[in-house]
């Protein structure tokens, strides 16, 4: 008799399961698992297993002394029969997902249920089962680190509402012989039915969360593939041609019926259905795409008459804005045949979309900002000449009219020369070393005349290495502080040797001075900012040091030593092939 009648549950309960796994398909009962419980979802959580508990009573099985009847929607019973079912699945289910109020409230539904069908099992129906929903949901807490509790944890929780059940029929039957025939024949089969009903359920459940996850990871991919793909082409700006490549990229990646892209004004392309009644350079005539751009907010709409451009087999569309430095820049339109095509899924991968492109345009803006600004530094740096070397010039000009106007003239030429040059040389990055090594040349005549020949310089090139590139003005600034401070008080003819040769493949520039060498203090300092209180404040080394470093990084700054034979030496390398390196610009 107890297997059979277990063997009958069983079957009532997969006819139940069964349901369930098919409420499970449905897009509504997916939305109750997302997100945090609040009071509506808990209302509807309630109501649903409660429904669920209500269902696992009709289907039981009716015990009448020592015989049961298996026909489905008992409508009450007599105060000699009783219920083996499966209600107490769905109070014990929603307390293990919901917590402890959600399982107490499809407890209730289901034990008010139970005792107005009546029976023996009618009035601890009606105390237990909200009981072990209350319990249930107590327990969950132990596991809340988990989203929804292990089936074999629920399997084991589940076993004990059954045997609590079978105790309260004997406490409000006090014992009596039918009461204790009947615990005999239902407990067991109780208690297997419903543990593992719970179990399977709460397997279930997990499989449709594991289903929702991989689904929004593969949105997800697919949200960061079509942002990556489509942003080499709003880099190029809206146009024609970059909208049309768009388009056609998103109609084949996101499945859309047709898919429109826009600035802020027309529509620039239009790919799918009725591609060839439209064309491209129409204005933005819809009230929801005006919307999308003032709002910079997704817009969804099911109505025909809110989608343009018009076209009889488009029934919705999802209006896309993206941005660019805080403000609307265009639009991208997905249009679908039905209105439901267009899922939970649809929608969340159209929040993703916007958000990322609009991340990858301010992102590209700031790189581009970040280049012109880095470009304007450098020309800025090239661009400045050193006031005192003008000042001392124009003056040195101003007292040879009078004694050598010859030299004068010869100076003021050479000056008008060097500053042509300088501005020339300073509209590129890099420049020729034989150019360099032009405008260097250039400057050393005007000091010559200047200091009426009291140094020599020796210039060694390597053949060959002509037209390696360099940064205009690296030469002359580091040449300019031999003279000024090297020589400063120093007697005797001074030299400066220049020397460029291959090391390595790399080149390798050496400025090397018979002067007074650096101060063993500033030294260290000498490069990386500009020095104050030292007869100089070093900002043409500093320039130098900082075009060197940001064109072709850290290796490639300024060293500065001071040489054993007395002098200083200041040295570094560059790319054989400085194209490559210009990384940093």
């Amino acid at each position: 008799m107890m297997e059979q009648l277990t063997l009958l549950l069983f079957e009532r309960m997969g006819i139940l399961l069964i349901i369930a796994f098919m409420i499970t398909r449905v897009p509504q009962f997916r939305y109750l698992l997302d997100g945090r419980m609040n009071l509506r979802k808990g209302l509807l959580f309630s109501v649903f297993f409660g429904i669920v508990s209500i269902a696992g009573t009709y289907a039981g099985v009716t015990i009448n002394g020592d015989r049961f009847q298996s026909s489905f929607l008992i409508v009450r019973l007599s105060a000699d029969e009783a219920m083996a079912d499966s209600a107490l699945i769905g109070a014990v289910v929603a307390g293990l997902l919901g917590g402890a109020w959600v399982g107490t409230g499809a407890g209730l539904i289901s034990g008010v249920h139970a005792f107005w069908i009546g029976g023996m099992t009618g009035v601890p129906d009606l105390f237990v089962t909200p009981l072990s929903g209350l319990i249930s949901g107590w327990i969950a807490r132990f596991f809340a680190e988990e989203r929804v509790i292990a089936p074999i944890k629920a399997l084991f929780i589940s076993v004990f509402p059954p045997i609590l059940l079978m105790g309260a029929i004997l406490i409000v039957h006090e014992s009596s012989e039918s009461s204790i025939r009947l615990i005999n024949l239902i407990g067991i089969p109780m208690v297997i039915a419903n543990s593992i009903g719970v179990g399977i359920f709460v397997a279930m459940i997990l499989a449709v969360l594991r289903e929702e996850e991989r689904a929004a990871a593969l949105e997800t991919q697919k949200a960061l593939y079509i942002a990556e793909s489509v942003l080499p082409y709003l880099k190029q700006g809206l146009s024609y041609e970059t909208a049309g490549a768009m388009a056609g990229l998103m109609l084949r990646e996101l499945k859309a019926d047709a898919v429109a892209v826009t600035d802020t004004e027309h529509i620039l392309a239009y790919a799918g259905v009725g591609t060839k009644r439209h064309v491209a350079g129409e204005r933005i005539k819809s009230e929801i795409s005006r919307r999308a751009l003032l709002t910079k907010e997704i817009q969804i709409t099911k109505e025909k008459e809110q989608i343009q451009p018009h076209h009889a087999s488009i029934g919705a569309a999802v209006i896309i804005p993206f941005c660019s430095g805080g403000e609307a820049a265009g639009l991208i339109k997905l249009y679908y045949q039905s209105p439901r095509q267009i899922r939970p899924v649809e929608e969340a991968l159209a929040k993703g979309l916007s958000k990322l492109i609009s991340i990858q345009l301010d992102l590209a803006m700031a790189e581009q900002l970040r280049r012109l600004i880095k470009d304007a530094e450098l020309k800025a740096m090239q661009a400045q000449i050193n006031p005192h070397f003008l000042f001392n010039t124009l003056n040195a000009i101003h007292a040879l009219i009078r004694m050598d106007p010859d030299a004068a003239r010869r100076i003021i030429v050479k000056l008008s020369n060097y500053l042509r040059m300088n501005l020339t040389m300073t509209q590129s990055a890099l420049v020729s070393l034989a150019q360099e090594l032009r405008h260097l040349k250039t400057y050393l005549s005007i000091m010559r005349i200047r200091f009426d020949d009291k140094f020599s310089t020796e210039i060694w090139c390597e053949s060959g290495l002509e037209s390696v590139q360099i940064p205009p003005s690296t030469l002359q600034p580091i040449v300019e502080n031999s003279i000024r401070h090297g020589f400063k008080e120093r007697t005797g003819a001074g030299i400066i040797r220049l020397d460029i040769r291959r090391l390595d493949h790399k080149i390798h520039i050496s400025i090397k001075d018979n002067g007074i060498g650096f101060d063993d203090v500033k030294i260290k300092e000498l490069g990386i900012a500009p020095l104050h209180n030292s007869g100089g404040t070093g900002l043409g080394l500093h320039n130098v040091n900082r075009r060197l470093i940001n064109l072709f990084g850290p290796d490639a700054g300024l060293k500065f030593m001071n040489l054993h034979e007395g002098g200083a030496c200041v040295e570094f390398t560059i790319p054989a092939n400085a194209q490559e390196g210009v990384i940093k610009v």
